[in-house]
């Protein structure tokens, strides 16, 4: 069983501890490729009205097509 150096000199054995909770911790998502399954699958479309990957006139099309089928999005207070 090795050891190795954590941070601040503290040394942490390598060892990992498997819980019987483990079961119950949700896994991690790869999102994007969830998003790219329902699309290839279901044809579900999920994007995110902020994506960066997508120009203005894309972000503002999704938006009001959005806002047709399920309204205005609340607003902030702030």
């Amino acid at each position: 069983m090795g050891h190795r150096e954590g941070g601040e000199g503290m040394i942490v054995s390598e060892f990992q501890y498997r819980s019987p909770l483990g079961r119950f911790v949700p896994q991690t998502l790869d999102l994007d490729r969830l998003k790219r399954q329902g699309w290839r699958e279901q044809g579900l479309l999920v994007v995110s009205a902020e994506d960066t990957r997508l120009d203005w006139v894309e972000r503002q099309l999704l938006s009001q097509i959005a806002e047709r089928l399920y309204g205005k999005r609340e607003q902030a207070h702030g």
